[in-house]
């Protein structure tokens, strides 16, 4: 991993991101942890991948606290921030990376149930412990935030239409936010390479990923997307809440 974060510059600082133990989430947490971070990471059913990560992430020098919630459980969310408040006392920074829907076996709703309703949720729940300069990131993708006027893959559409539910719910809360002098930074990026959801959706549309790279010209991968997620945790809130992440070209406007 790269010096994303200055050594030290999150020195004595709280972050907490949810879908943890993989992926985007688990590169975005060790980020901070390089950069001197006590980190929270959260997962829902693989405990020894995030226990594998924690025990790398403790030799930096850092504590990590490994905190297993179903985020569209309330009683388990409050429980994590139990687990957070007992440990570390506050938090400085929450990342709402995990989401979901395309997996199978899943109730109709379950992808408005976890990329709105377990957002709002896990914000609400966080609140108490979140101080004055802190911050707040929810990921999200073009295909999601542009979607009511860009159209995505059917397969996608349900997914795109639901976390940009979640990120208007959010974007509802800045006033509150703000009058507690928490940051709020919305980061949107194009279709990451090695991601599960565009493997799910290259399963389900053969070739979804090298057409995207072709109008694109380039696809981030996962650890250059978590290097934006963190960079958006510590840089200044732009003025509409919002860093875009790769080529928007191809989307229209919000």
């Amino acid at each position: 991993m790269s010096d994303v974060l200055p050594a030290g510059s999150l020195a004595g600082k709280v972050a907490l991101v949810t879908g943890s133990s993989r992926g985007i989430g688990a590169d975005t947490v060790r980020y901070f942890a390089e950069a001197g971070a006590d980190v929270v990471i959260n997962f829902r059913n693989k405990a020894p991948r995030a226990e594998k990560l924690a025990t790398q992430l403790r030799e930096l020098g850092g504590r990590a606290l490994v905190a297993g919630a179903d985020l569209t459980d309330p009683a388990s969310v409050a429980d994590m921030f139990e687990k957070v408040r007992a440990e570390y006392g506050r938090l400085d920074v929450l990342v709402l990376n995990a989401s979901g829907g395309m997996e199978s076996g899943m109730a109709e709703d379950y992808a408005l149930t976890l990329n709105r309703d377990a957002q709002l949720s896990v914000l609400n729940a966080a609140l108490p412990l979140l101080g004055e300069g802190s911050r707040v990131v929810f990921v999200t993708s073009h295909q999601a935030h542009f979607i009511r006027t860009t159209p995505t893959m059917p397969e996608y559409e349900p997914v795109a239409r639901s976390k940009r539910a979640g990120e208007d719910a959010l974007r509802g809360l800045i006033p509150t936010l703000e009058e507690k002098g928490i940051g709020f930074t919305v980061v949107s990026g194009d279709m990451i390479e090695g991601t599960i959801t565009a493997t799910l959706l290259e399963r389900a549309n053969p070739g979804a990923i090298a057409e995207r790279r072709g109008s694109a010209g380039k696809l981030y991968n996962v650890s250059e997307f978590a290097a934006e997620v963190a960079l958006a945790a510590v840089e200044p809130v732009p003025a509409d809440n919002t860093r875009l992440v790769g080529d928007t070209s191809g989307f229209g406007g919000e």
